[in-house]
């Protein structure tokens, strides 16, 4: 679509207004909440652009940034990539309509109005985005394979490379003026008539002062001139991006083994560390039961043994024993736990003299009351048990009747698979042409590839031309400077030595026994000073010696505190352990057995588990197959497949544990070296 807007006769001014209300638009435009025509409606009605011309100037510019906002972004990025890192990030959309005007409006716009746009704006800023955009090797390279990614290849060779190759004559020549500008380069100035030469008056001319001779500065050394290397692409860089990929490819197949294999370790038998925490929950929760428990200790092995083998197994428990260490505040709990115990004691025998009631008939009827609850427990525990036995019938056969429902769909399904696969390979038939055409097509646009490479070395030799004479000037500026700064020192240096020429009176004479002369009423000399420090350290060195005799007193009578109260603690250990040995063996004597439990609706749930078990049977019995020597080759197939699945499973189960087992181990190990430091430390 053509622009109706004439920009012919629009001065400088009009121009840098238009491209601002451009930008401006641009930037107020979010495609999430409103559209791009009620958006830029609204920006007219509100910055009052009532002429049509330049509505429909702004209207058709804002459109087409929206549109091709992808093409024009890849532009932009790779300015900010490589030669704009220094410009601000909220020009980005400046850039964004330029580059849209350059590709798609300038057969419409002409140079002279490309131009006035241009130079509306900043010349440096400008300069340095144009210079990067109409680079001929840019557009035929890099930019050319993005906007291949996003359109056609026609529409990208059509539209977008070849029009801006055609101006790229002109673009160049604004770009060499603009260029020009900036360095101040100006045409040579006409030869002026000769006027009358001035002569000075012969006087007596001043001697000139002497300055100081500089150190020489040292020469440049000779220029290597650049590698070969240079000009063609290091061989590392293919092999590194070969390798990424390889380990790209490596991590996704064993993410995928991982994620296919994250479950082949489910066992669904328990293991036997299993067994014996549910055992131990069971016996924890059976225990609770036990109100009158006396709370003691567990007997010792050593009094649980015949006499005859008390004294080995004695000696083997001295042996696996571990010493504990009694810190003085468990000391002390302990023996405050058995003084609140005796005078418990002493309180309930009290009572008993007193007349109170022995509580033998409540314990009996609190036996009773237990063993009802056990049976009342056992028999529900039963009735869940034949409840589930059940339920895994009725599951079984629910799932032989979807079986028989599968194998329907299954055959049907097969029918239609053939038809879709018949579909597909015309489908395949049809691409392999394509593609067969598409290679002849890719043959024939290889051939021009000697061209480019040898206008690629063409172009790199100009490159490093311009940065041998640019380092040439820099060093010429370098030196320059250098001479300026040594200049400058050798003068500092000549003002330093005279002032280090004049002396100094650097003594000073100390009286220690005068006072200051200020006039205050705690004013002392330093003699003085020292004499009272003396007598303020052996005061403090008298109360140190005081506070130390106090410390050993009260540490004496705690250790002697402590020593009574292990003695108690032993007493009432050693009672506690006669007394648990008695009743242990009174319990054991006294164990009544387990009665089994049986009621009428444990009966009819037995019998209808074996009514279902038997319909169960039935129906195998009924779609059971003759085996043939196919089946019975691939059953034995299938069964070896599985098995050697469930090897490598077991394999990668037993690799993993075991790096389990050496992560865990290498954890203790630096925790313990942790801890030995800590100890070392302190």
């Amino acid at each position: 679509m053509l622009l109706p807007y004439s920009l012919t006769d629009i001065s400088v001014m009009d121009h840098k207004a238009l491209l601002e209300h451009c930008v401006a638009v641009l930037d107020s435009f979010n495609a999430d909440v409103q559209s791009v025509e009620n958006h830029v409606n609204k920006y007219l009605k509100h910055y009052g652009i009532h002429n049509e011309d330049e509505q429909i100037f702004i209207v058709e510019v804002f459109s087409g940034c929206v549109r091709y906002l992808d093409i024009m972004s890849i532009i932009v990025k790779g300015f900010y990539a490589r030669d704009g890192k220094n410009t601000l990030r909220s020009e980005q959309n400046l850039f964004i309509v330029l580059s849209y005007l350059a590709l798609f409006r300038l057969d419409e716009l002409e140079m002279a109005n490309f131009r006035q746009f241009v130079r509306s704006q900043d010349i440096n800023k400008m300069y340095k985005f144009l210079q990067f955009f109409f680079n001929e090797k840019s557009i035929t390279t890099w930019m050319k394979d993005e906007w291949q990614k996003f359109y056609e290849h026609v529409f990208v060779q059509t539209k977008l490379v070849s029009p801006l190759r055609q101006w790229l004559p002109e673009l160049s020549d604004m770009l060499q003026q603009m260029k020009e500008k900036i360095d101040n380069v100006t045409k040579p100035p006409k030869k002026a008539l000769t006027n009358t030469e001035i002569k000075p008056f012969n006087i007596t001319k001043p001697r000139p002062k002497s300055v100081p001779v500089p150190e020489p500065i040292p020469k440049m050394e000779k220029r290597k001139p650049p590698p070969d290397t240079l000009y063609r692409e290091p061989s590392n860089i293919e092999k590194i991006e070969r390798i990424r990929q390889e380990n790209r490819r490596r991590a996704e197949e064993r993410l995928m083994e991982a994620s296919r294999k994250q479950f082949a370790c489910a066992n669904p038998e328990k293991s036997q560390k299993t067994k014996e925490k549910i055992q131990r929950i069971l016996t924890e929760e059976q225990s609770k039961l036990d109100f009158d428990r006396p709370k003691t200790n567990k007997v010792p092995t050593f009094l649980m043994t015949p006499l005859s083998s008390r004294s080995t197994t004695s000696t083997r428990r001295n042996n696996q024993e571990v010493p504990v260490k009694m810190t003085a505040a468990a000391i002390l709990r302990e023996g405050f736990l058995y003084q609140q115990r005796e005078a418990e004691e002493i309180k309930k025998l009290e009572s008993l003299e007193a007349g109170a009631k022995d509580k033998s008939d409540f314990e009996r009827w609190q036996s009773d009351m237990k063993r009802r609850d056990l049976e009342s427990e056992l028999a529900d525990i039963e009735r869940r048990r034949l409840e589930g036995k059940l339920s895994h019938e009725e599951a079984i056969l629910a799932r032989q009747n979807i079986v028989e429902e599968n194998k329907q769909r299954v055959s049907e399904m097969k029918e239609e698979t053939q038809k879709m696969m018949e579909r597909y390979l015309e489908e395949k038939f049809k691409e392999e042409q394509q593609m067969k055409q598409l290679v002849e097509d890719t043959m024939q646009g290889h051939k021009n590839a000697k061209e480019s490479k040898r206008k690629l070395k063409e172009y790199k030799q100009k490159i490093v031309a311009e940065v041998a004479e640019e380092s040439r000037e820099l060093m010429r500026r370098a030196i320059e400077e250098a001479e300026a700064e040594m200049r400058r020192r050798m003068e500092l240096i000549h003002q330093i030595r005279a002032m280090e020429a004049v002396p100094a009176i650097r003594q000073k004479f100390v009286d220690l026994t005068a006072t200051s002369g200020h006039g205050l009423l705690s004013e002392m000399s330093i003699v003085e000073l020292r004499e009272r420090l003396a007598l303020l350290r052996n005061a403090e060195k008298e109360n140190e010696e005081m506070k130390r005799d106090e410390i050993l007193a009260s540490k004496e009578a705690k250790d002697q505190l402590l020593l009574d109260t292990l003695e108690t603690i032993s007493k009432h250990r050693l009672e506690q352990t006669k007394a648990a040995a008695i009743k242990l063996e009174s319990r054991k004597k006294g164990e009544p057995k387990k009665s089994s439990v049986q009621t009428e609706e444990l009966s009819a749930l037995q019998q209808r588990l074996q009514e279902k078990r038997q319909q169960r049977l039935q129906a195998q019995e009924g779609s059971r197959l003759a085996p043939n020597t196919q089946s019975a080759k691939r059953t034995k197939s299938l069964i070896d497949q599985k098995k050697n699945l469930e090897e490598s499973r077991w394999k990668e189960l037993e690799a993993t544990r075991e790096r389990t087992a050496q992560l865990i181990q290498q954890s203790y190990a630096r925790s313990a070296t942790r801890l030995n430091t800590m100890t070392s430390v302190t």
